[in-house]
């Protein structure tokens, strides 16, 4: 046993976690399950020291360990090392700057990181997970910049890694590539913890589970697992199964137009998405998917020709394609979708004048807004006026869903990692309002790692690399035992 916790903490009336407990043996894969709001990310920051414990207990390598003088420092120097959802580097600076923050080394009064830098590369290369030390982390693609983090953490001795929805931000190659590494350090004595939803991730690395639900560990598995029991456990019942998806209309209008457009790595894509249409776009990360969404919305520099219901909209701003009934689930919640330190009902009412009113806020409709969103996608905890930040990852995704899809006279949707860090649950959920937003005649664009996700959720599939699209999957080619291969060999230019 390498750590032994029964944590508890509350934010004010809201009760995080109630006594939630997990024992971790040395040199294990540990996995953390539970739905969005369960107090996963909570009980590894307690962990980590990021955040103090109202009461419990820990023992860390044996030794038990002052929760009032439980930090990051002394959780630092107990050999812990914590890689966040949603990373925790100062992206302006360099990886190797990130990683000696607070440690830096000097010769005379100056910084000599060049030791630092190729310790780092040699570090990265040995264990499988190459970095690029003297990279702008802001430059680098979402998993590259989590690849700094977790080998800058092992660099400065961490033998207990944590690691929270580690393989939301990366493509199907980079996660086997992961998953493999992860593995490899487990086997040469790194105990790993690893906060995540995916369960077939969790049968394929896990040693044992932990399940957490509303705030309390409610059950433990340990290998062989069986996925459906761990899926019971952390939804408190059946997973709900979504319906077949049926065809949208030979003759549908077409609802999003592009042609040529470009911007960033994004080369020249010419795409349509018509009426009751879904249409997945896969590729690995850094094929311009990012770029991609940001054109349709308005927020980048684009060339080319983008159309909504035929109206070309190139020229237009954000709020004018917004008007003329657009709809942007962004790709990073936090960075682009919310409003974090507002409360839940003004993030649901951002740029809906229909509901704020135009010269003067309505708070009750306002109110009304907030509380039949919250109560359409479960969000938790059930408070219009609870503050954004404090939310888990799941259920800021789901304020930025229901936001977008309740825009009146919606026409197309542009859904960017829809559910990147989202429970079975929440996936259930926002699928299901994608697939209401199909129905009800808009036509969807959805962006995405999870290869899983756009096979579940399309009508079509299209291939974007090095900023092309290089093929196309429909119908029951979909279908077909060979589909995700096909496409992965598209994603990486094998085909």
């Amino acid at each position: 046993m390498i750590i032994s916790a029964e944590l508890s903490k509350a934010y004010g009336a809201c009760v995080s976690l109630r006594a939630g407990r997990i024992v971790v043996r040395e040199g294990t894969v540990h996995a953390l399950v539970g739905e969005n709001g369960a107090g996963k990310s909570t009980l590894v920051k307690l962990i980590a020291g990021l955040v103090r414990a109202d009461a419990g207990s820990l023992i860390v390598a044996g030794q038990a360990r002052d929760l009032a003088r439980w930090d990051r420092v002394a959780a630092r120097a107990a050999g812990i090392g914590l890689v966040q959802q949603h990373g925790a580097s100062a992206g302006v600076l360099s990886v190797v700057e990130n990683a000696v923050l607070g440690v830096e080394p000097r010769r005379g009064p100056l910084l000599a990181l060049d030791a630092t830098a190729r310790a780092l590369a040699a570090l990265g290369d040995k264990i499988g997970l190459p970095v690029e030390p003297w990279a702008t982390v802001d430059a680098l693609p979402l998993g590259a910049a989590q690849r700094a983090e977790i080998v800058a953490a092992l660099h400065f001795g961490a033998r207990i890694l944590l690691l929270d929805e580690p393989t939301a931000v990366l493509a199907p190659s980079e996660v086997d590539g992961l998953l493999a590494a992860l593995r490899a350090l487990a086997a040469a004595g790194t105990t790993v913890v690893i906060v995540t939803h995916k369960l077939d991730e969790v049968r394929a690395l896990a040693d044992e589970v932990t399940v957490l639900r509303a705030g309390a560990t409610v059950a433990t598995f340990a290998a062989p697992l069986e996925t459906s029991a761990i899926a019971r456990a952390m939804v408190g019942g059946d997973v709900p199964v979504a319906a077949p998806l049926g065809a949208p209309a030979a003759d549908a209008p077409v609802v999003l137009e592009l042609r040529g457009v470009a911007a960033g790595d994004l080369a020249a894509v010419d795409l349509d998405v018509r009426a009751g249409e879904i249409v997945g776009v896969a590729g690995v990360d850094g094929n311009g998917q990012r770029e991609l969404a940001l054109a349709i919305a308005g927020l980048v520099a684009a060339r080319g020709r983008i159309a909504i219901a035929g109206r070309d909209v190139t020229r237009a701003s954000p709020a004018g394609r917004l008007a003329a009934g657009l709809a942007h689930i962004a790709e990073d919640r936090q960075r682009g979708g919310l409003w974090l330190d507002a409360s839940v009902a003004t993030n649901l009412a951002l740029g809906r004048v229909d509901i704020t009113g135009r010269w003067r806020v309505d708070h009750a409709a306002v109110q009304a807004h907030a509380r039949a969103r919250i109560a359409e996608l479960d969000v938790r905890p059930p408070d219009a006026a609870a503050i954004v930040r404090t939310l888990s990852g799941g259920n800021q995704q789901k304020v930025v869903v229901a936001r977008e899809l309740s825009r009146p006279g919606l026409v197309a949707v542009v859904a960017a990692q829809p559910t990147r860090g989202v429970d079975l649950g929440a996936v259930a959920k926002i699928h299901g309002r994608l697939r209401a937003a199909a129905a009800s005649g808009a036509g969807v664009l959805v962006i995405s790692a999870d290869l899983d996700e756009l096979l579940a959720l399309c009508h079509r599939i299209v291939v974007v690399l090095r900023g092309r699209l290089v093929g196309e999957r429909a119908g029951d080619a979909l279908r077909a035992p060979d589909a995700r291969a096909g496409l992965g060999a598209l994603m990486t230019g094998a085909a």
